[in-house]
C-alpha cells in the first residue's frame, strides 16, 4: 500500500514539474492571435409563428409577416361540418370584397355554403389546385385547402376576428 502511495506522489510531483516547465516555456513564446467572428446560427423557419384568425362563419385568415396579404380558407370545423366537398366556387382574381361579404362558395354532398371574407381587400391569387381536386378542403382544410389570397385595404379588421383559442371556445359551444 505504502508502495502505491509512493508512486502517486511521485506521479504528482513530476505531472507538476513538467506543468510549471511548460508554463514557464509558455509565458517566453510570443502568441498570435487570430480574430474570428463569432459564428451565428441561421434557422430557414421565421421566429415568428404566423397566427390565423377565424370568423364566425368558420373561415380563417393567415397574414403574410409583413401584413398587406393573408391567405383566406375554411376551418377544419367547418369542413368536417360540410362533409365531402365536390365543388369549390373561387373567387377571381381581383375581386374587391369588403368583410363579411360573400368572395364564394363550398359544396358538399350534404349542402352548400357561401364563403365570406373575413377581411376587406383585393384578391390577389386562388388555389387552383381546388377546381380539380375540391376534396382537398376535406384533407387539409387550413393548408393545401386555401382558397385565395387577399391584398389586405384595412388590416385593422383582423382585431374583429377570433384567436384559436376564442375559436375553439366558440365550436365547443356549437357542439
Amino acid at each position: 500500500m505504502a508502495n502505491v502511495l509512493a508512486k502517486r506522489c511521485l506521479a504528482s510531483a513530476a505531472s507538476n514539474a513538467f506543468s510549471a516547465t511548460r508554463q514557464t516555456r509558455l509565458q517566453h513564446v510570443p502568441v498570435r492571435m487570430q480574430s474570428f467572428a463569432p459564428m451565428t446560427r441561421s434557422f430557414g423557419a421565421s421566429s415568428r409563428v404566423l397566427e390565423k384568425r377565424y370568423t364566425e362563419d368558420h373561415e380563417w385568415i393567415e397574414l403574410s409577416d409583413d401584413k398587406t396579404t393573408g391567405t383566406i380558407g375554411i376551418s377544419t370545423f367547418a369542413a368536417k361540418a360540410l362533409g365531402d366537398v365536390v365543388f369549390v366556387e373561387l373567387p377571381t382574381e381581383g375581386l374587391e370584397v369588403a368583410q363579411g361579404e360573400t368572395m364564394g362558395a363550398v359544396e358538399s354532398v350534404k349542402s352548400a355554403s357561401d364563403i365570406m371574407s373575413p377581411i376587406s381587400g383585393t384578391v390577389t391569387e386562388i388555389n387552383t389546385a381546388l377546381e380539380e381536386k375540391p376534396s382537398t378542403i376535406n384533407s387539409s382544410p387550413e393548408e393545401n385547402g386555401w382558397l385565395a389570397k387577399i391584398k389586405l385595404s384595412n388590416a385593422s379588421e383582423i382585431d374583429n376576428l377570433m384567436d384559436a383559442e376564442a375559436y375553439n371556445a366558440f365550436t365547443e359551444k356549437a357542439e
